[in-house]
């Protein structure tokens, strides 16, 4: 669940996700000052809670809560969420869109079974009509002898629906072994949603193992009160603790390394079909208090599986870090992404992206504001980080790094030790390109032409991933060993192998490099960078020479699939020039986009 693990107790070893202190002081940022961002630095008190803070963490203000209300996915399981109300204003019209943030603290106590009678609260999936569920099966399966095998030591966290602690192997070979057991009462279970939370976190877990930034699972207890989530003991404190120690951010060299370690196991993950949804700092863990310690991932009990061509739709996480994707309602494993990118601009500044006094507030900012790159220290930062931060908080998660492209950007190349992991967005814009038709097939392969070294590189590093033929081609079994390779027991909760359905065609023949360019590249990501218009024009004058032809528009229609409901001759009369009847730069780089037929036909009226 990622629920019973909080701030550490004084003098532990073992520094987790959230807390539940009790509020001390008054929350001390200007009424009217809602749009400045303060630094880690210069803001005192921890979590915001009902409009106060935490003696914990001075000078820094982390993640508030876990945010969550559903349509139709069940939601998750959150953590002392901020309960400040959004202050009332009369507004002049327009008004303003509705709070992402409205009556989520109704949802979050029906999910607690906590609903008064006569009180107003959302529907949440099932159990819409029932309120608390009665009767509920809180048998797991897990071993039952947890107290014969581990001696419990002290508590080291504490959090909304349990506790950790320390604890050490009775007997065997392993006697005297420390580890860390997230402690989950079963008595707090009072909706099948949180327990569907406890029995998802834990299959997450044991699914996903062999990555060295990983905390190390070792199994899941129960007895009739609670149930024991056994881990690796991570005795170096929390990503946020090391912050706050360098004073609020880190120098770029140091940056780069916990960059590394955190986009090579989120990459891990995602190529799993695992999306973590609530990656910030306290979520990190350092091995050991050695400054060249590993970094570890924990706290997957907001996790959950994701198809690759799914979107979830379920908002969860901690609203400093959230997508804005997560707040439409329709999102995949670049929210991630988004999360990292916040990480890293904390890391390089010492201040959050997006800030505001409440969590309508931040809701607002992440999904209209900008983050500041003109404030110190970002002048003197290097124009490669600066970009490395910009291009991972793109509100288009489209046109956004994935986690393993942004290992590949010139502003971490140059780090030691980096080696690209496969990648799953290969996988979606191979999909993508064998579906598409010889016409695009023709006009993205103008437009890889024309990309740069960099941008080659992260191509390069995959098409090596998948092993190539001895004469420089892949086929279809080259990309099935290649996940077999990478594979864990989360790809088949994933559904990740079942997009080799798409791939049929590479049974019968084989891809190049300079194909698998044209079939992995991205024309939104491209789109997102200042040299696009140039990226364009030069493929497109590669196009005229190479593949541009006469047709007319019902050969395109026919082409592009458009069906007779699709008025064709007004959808697609500006994409075909009138002087040759040749496709026009308009139509190339509509083209290159795909076609919708939604929007197709949409235009045409």
């Amino acid at each position: 669940m990622g629920l019973c693990t909080s701030k550490p107790s004084p003098n532990s070893g073992f520094a987790s996700p959230h807390s539940d202190p009790k509020p001390t002081q008054d929350n001390s940022i200007p009424a009217n000052d809602s749009s400045v961002t303060p630094p880690l630095s210069s803001v005192n008190g921890g979590e915001v809670q009902s409009g106060k803070k935490s003696p914990f963490f001075s000078f820094y203000s982390p993640s508030p809560a876990h945010y969550l209300f559903s349509k139709k996915s069940p939601a998750r399981s959150p953590a002392n969420v901020s309960s400040i109300p959004t202050p009332k204003r009369f507004f002049r019209r327009p008004f303003p869109p509705p709070s992402p943030a409205k009556h989520i603290k109704a949802v979050l106590r029906r999910r607690h079974g906590s609903v008064k009678p006569n009180e107003a609260a959302i529907p949440e999936g099932s159990e819409a009509e029932g309120g608390v569920a009665t009767g509920l099966d809180k048998s797991f399966g897990f071993s039952k002898h947890f107290g014969n095998k581990y001696e419990m030591g002290e508590e080291v966290g504490r959090g909304h629906f349990g506790y950790t602690c320390s604890a050490k192997l009775k007997k065997g070979e392993l006697k005297g072994q420390q580890v860390a057991v997230k402690v989950i009462p079963k008595a707090k279970m009072t909706t099948a949603i949180a327990i569907e939370d406890v029995r998802r976190e834990v299959k997450i877990l044991r699914a996903l193992t062999g990555h060295r930034n990983l905390v190390q699972f070792y199994d899941a207890y129960e007895d009739h009160d609670n149930v024991y989530i056994v881990m690796e003991l991570c005795e170096g404190g929390e990503l946020l603790d090391r912050i706050l120690s360098r004073g609020g951010k880190y120098s770029e060299d140091d940056a780069k390394k916990v960059m590394t370690q955190i986009l090579n196991v989120v990459a891990f993950c995602h190529l799993q079909g695992v999306v973590h949804r609530d990656l910030k700092p306290e979520n990190f863990l350092f091995t050991s208090k050695d400054e060249n310690s590993e970094l570890k991932a924990i706290d997957f009990g907001l996790s959950d599986f994701v198809k690759p061509d799914e979107r979830l739709n379920d908002i969860v996480g901690s609203a400093y870090y959230v997508a804005p994707e997560v707040l439409h309602r329709a999102y995949s494993t670049e929210a991630d992404v988004w999360s990292i990118g916040v990480i890293a601009y904390i890391l390089l500044c010492g201040s959050r992206p997006f800030w505001a006094r409440t969590e309508s507030g931040i809701f607002r900012t992440v999904l209209k504001a900008d983050p500041s790159f003109d404030e110190e220290p970002w002048p003197s930062l290097s124009s490669e980080a600066k970009d490395f931060v910009k291009r991972l908080l793109i509100k288009d998660p489209r046109k956004r790094l994935s986690a393993a492209q942004a290992l590949c950007h010139p502003w971490l190349k140059s780090a030691n030790d980096i080696k690209v992991p496969l990648d799953i967005l290969i996988f979606k814009l191979m999909k993508t390109y064998m579906r598409s038709s010889s016409l695009r097939k023709a006009a993205l392969r103008a437009l890889s032409k024309t990309l740069t070294v960099d941008e080659l590189h992260y191509m390069k590093e995959q098409f090596a991933l998948l092993e190539p033929n001895k004469n420089g081609t892949i086929s279809l079994e080259n990309i099935k060993a290649a996940l077999v390779r990478s594979a864990t027991d989360a790809m088949k909760d994933s559904h990740v192998p079942d997009v080799l359905a798409s791939f049929n065609a590479l049974q019968y023949r084989r891809m190049d490099f300079e194909e698998f360019c044209a079939a992995t590249l991205s024309v939104h990501q491209l789109e997102a960078l200042d040299r696009w218009e140039q990226h364009a024009r030069c493929a497109y004058e590669l196009f005229e020479k190479e593949g541009n032809r006469a047709i007319v528009i019902d050969e395109l229609a026919s082409e592009l699939g458009l069906g007779p409901a699709v008025p064709v001759h007004a959808v697609l009369h500006d994409w075909i020039r009138h002087t040759d009847g040749k496709l026009s730069f308009l139509g190339f780089v509509k083209l290159l986009h795909g076609v919708s037929i939604r929007n197709l036909a949409k235009a045409g009226h």
